[in-house]
């Protein structure tokens, strides 16, 4: 059964100031957000591969959304996420099956590497609700700076019968980031944590 869309909202943030204090260059983060029919609404399914496969469909989809409304080359995004909001009629499992067995593959492809795993979060919800996507450092996870997560909702999402999935891309951390630790510039990605 092929994934029905019913919309995509695509938003980018820039922050030019902070507590007072100019961000130059301002730091950046686009969300992608599809809202999608739940083909397992109301009933239980043993198998999920169907929403798997759509999972995966999404990640390069959404991914590349993102890098485009940043407008930014894949290899210049410096944080990623992904976060699933399931209708009354679905099941928490269902957003684990678009999140965790396929997403994260394309989703690297579309911002080039992305040797650390992807943060994710996921819940149910109605219309309106809030969905904070958590984000990290799409090649070491030990970069403190880029430890963030962005809010996304849409006032008619998700209904009953959907599921909202969003992935953030960033070309950059946090405004004035200064708790230490690794830093973007030093992170060597090898081994998705330095």
């Amino acid at each position: 059964m092929p994934m029905k869309i019913r919309k995509i909202v695509t938003t980018v943030e820039n922050t030019f100031i902070e507590i007072g204090r100019e961000i130059n260059p301002p730091t950046r983060r686009a969300a992608a957000i599809a809202v999608i029919e739940n083909p397992f609404a109301g009933s239980y399914q043993e198998n999920l591969d169907e929403l798997m496969t759509i999972g995966e469909q999404l990640g390069g989809l959404l991914g590349q959304k993102c890098v485009e409304a940043l407008g930014i080359e894949p290899s210049e995004a410096q944080s990623y996420g992904k976060a699933a909001m399931v209708g009354e009629n679905g099941e928490l499992e269902h957003a684990a099956a678009i999140l965790h067995p396929k997403l994260g593959k394309p989703l690297r492809a579309a911002v080039e590497k992305g040797a650390a795993l992807v943060p994710s979060s996921k819940k149910m919800g109605s219309m309106g609700q809030p969905l904070d996507v958590p984000l990290g450092h799409k090649d070491a996870a030990y970069v403190r700076s880029h430890f963030d997560a962005m809010e996304v909702r849409l006032h008619d999402a998700p209904r009953a019968n959907e599921i909202m999935v969003a992935v953030v891309v960033t070309d950059s951390g946090r405004p004035l980031p200064r708790v230490g630790g690794l830093e973007h510039k030093d992170a060597e990605g090898k081994d998705g944590l330095r």
